[in-house]
């Protein structure tokens, strides 16, 4: 626990676990922890056999491989925004010079 948050309780997998918490992040973190609850619960539904820790895995790789398209699509778009103000700063020079 950071000395500026304080803990907050989450529930996931009927399982407890406190948690450090900036003040003002309580909600996110609550829904964070729903989030990670239900890819879980989909997850064991899938594969009864899997272990919590293969399963917490699996979910974790989940979510890293859609941050990283995430990031992906918002580099192609700042691509996209970059090649178009570029694409209208030459037209307006063209336009000047016509």
């Amino acid at each position: 626990m950071s000395p500026a948050g304080h803990s907050v309780n989450v529930r996931i997998l009927d399982r407890d676990y406190l948690v450090g918490c900036p003040p003002g992040e309580e909600e996110a973190l609550q829904a964070a922890a729903r989030l990670l609850d239900g890819r879980l619960r989909e997850l064991r539904q899938q594969s009864r056999t899997a272990t919590m820790e293969r399963l917490a895995v699996m979910v974790a790789l989940n979510f890293a491989h859609e941050s990283l398209q995430a990031r992906q699509a918002h580099a192609s778009a700042s691509d996209a925004d970059e090649q178009l103000a570029r694409l209208v700063a030459r037209l307006d020079s063209l336009l000047e010079a016509g």
